[in-house]
């Protein structure tokens, strides 16, 4: 069993002993703590907490906890149900709201739950602000409210059509095109929210022709959800098989998006922000900003439009905060993550349905004939175990001395940019592991620059 605890929230293994699994005490402390914690930094006059919750088996059980908690701590709570983490990061600040909990572990598998927790401005907390809600939690220093003063559970199913709405409403999405282009859409929600709002999104959009598999929101993933080319098998073969124009896939709370060509073939996780980028610059220009560990293609379409790219440690809230500081009008992670700031703050696969198929249907061509035309670049993963009493962090101190001669930046591990590739190198946060991504124009380079730095690692350590 499994809990951990970060700065973006907790998620665990469901079951098990207390402190060993996502159990309903930890559910129960770490509400409370998160409860205490708004309830002495938000500059709301309400006391009103949303939360949303993906559809996996445990949901009903921990929405439950999450909700009476809050109303225990003198909190009413709007719950918006099924919903996607980024319909209840909207929710949060269309409520004026203090806070919100979106009950999702993303991309694990079923066993795994978690509480994702949001400011009043529906953005995750910062380092700073996450670190003081676990400092709450272990020290349990919070105070439940008296019986005269428990909040309520209001229920409010509007959020889905509201955050439709507004994804149709933005001046980039054009629904007319894409009606008009007559395209057929195959869709994989991985059975769970995405299997309703995705198919419902499209509809609103003008597409008629929507062949769909797993869109039942029962739970019970019929493959592991995260969205990467080994899980997709399935809708790779429908988009084939239907000749379908493009494939969607989600992940269970639909804040990564990745994108099946015509044929088949995958358009790779990281060309969904390019692409979206693409667009978008071509109409907005301006600067972008994605993570460390995300393609360099954004970078070279942002300058092919006269902006700035500026890449940011790992995690959705370093990304955002980068992005605020340099007015980036586009922005996110390589994992399918497309933030937009004209909507919200907030990875949103709906926005990036809308924004792509709009794109699709004004440029005339094919899915496979747009991949095509972005930078060709290709990135391998890999890691190296250490054993525990090696310190990784003088690893690290030690190939940024060596490579001095590289760009270096060492906001989050070390990443060294060669001209024509980069590696980036992390360590795990919970065991002795060096985790490398390399980039290259093919994946045979990219797998020969990791092999390479991995063998300066393991001299370094002998």
């Amino acid at each position: 069993m499994s809990l951990i605890k970060s700065i973006s929230g907790i998620r665990g293994t469901i079951g098990g002993p207390v402190g060993e699994g996502l159990t309903p005490l930890d559910v129960v402390k770490f509400t409370a703590a998160f409860a205490k914690f708004i309830a002495s930094t938000t500059t709301r006059t309400t006391r009103t907490i949303v939360v949303g919750r993906d559809a996996r088996l445990s949901g009903p059980m921990v929405r439950n906890l999450v909700t009476g908690t809050l109303t225990g701590m003198g909190f009413d709570v709007v719950d918006i149900d099924l919903a996607s983490t980024p319909t209840t990061e909207l929710a949060v600040t269309g409520e004026n709201a203090c806070g919100g909990i979106i009950i999702t572990a993303s991309h694990n598998p079923l066993q795994w739950n978690a509480l994702k927790l949001l400011n009043e401005r529906g953005e995750f907390l910062d380092a700073a602000e996450g670190a003081e809600v676990l400092r709450i939690a272990a020290a349990d220093d919070y105070e439940f409210a008296p019986v005269t003063e428990l909040g309520h559970v209001f229920t409010n199913n509007t959020y889905v059509r509201r955050h439709i709405e507004q994804v149709l409403a933005l001046p980039l999405v054009d629904a007319e095109a894409i009606a008009k282009a007559d395209f057929t859409v195959a869709v994989d929600a991985v059975n769970s929210v995405g299997g309703t709002i995705v198919p419902e999104l499209l509809k609103a959009l003008g597409v008629k022709k929507i062949v769909t598999i797993n869109c039942e929101p029962t739970g019970h993933f019929a493959h592991t959800p995260e969205p990467i080319p080994e899980n997709l098998t399935d809708i790779a073969e429908l988009t084939r098989k239907s000749g379908a124009d493009v494939g969607f896939v989600v992940d269970p709370d639909v804040d990564r998006l990745a994108i099946i060509s015509d044929g088949g073939d995958f358009f790779g996780e990281e060309y969904t922000l390019v692409a979206v980028a693409d667009y978008v610059l071509a109409h907005t220009p301006g600067n972008t900003v994605s993570n460390l560990s995300s393609s360099r293609a954004l970078r070279d379409v942002t300058v092919k439009h006269g902006g700035k790219y500026e890449a940011a440690a790992v995690g959705e809230v370093n990304v955002t905060t980068k992005m605020k500081e340099i007015g980036a009008v586009i922005g996110g992670e390589g994992n399918g993550g497309v933030i937009y700031p004209a909507l919200h703050y907030g990875r949103d696969a709906m926005v990036g349905i809308a924004l792509f198929l709009t794109l699709l249907a004004k440029s005339g061509k094919k899915v496979s004939e747009l991949r095509k035309e972005y930078p060709a670049y290709e990135i391998f993963k890999s890691k190296i175990e250490l054993t525990p009493d090696i310190d990784v962090d003088a690893i690290l101190e030690a190939v940024k001395e060596k490579f001095s001669s590289e760009t270096i930046t060492d906001i989050d591990g070390v990443k060294i940019d060669f001209a024509e590739s980069w590696v980036h190198l992390r360590k795990s946060n919970t065991e002795p592991i060096i985790r490398i991504y390399a980039e290259a124009h093919s994946m045979a380079e990219a797998e020969k620059l990791a092999a390479s730095i991995k063998s300066v690692i393991d001299e370094m350590v002998k």
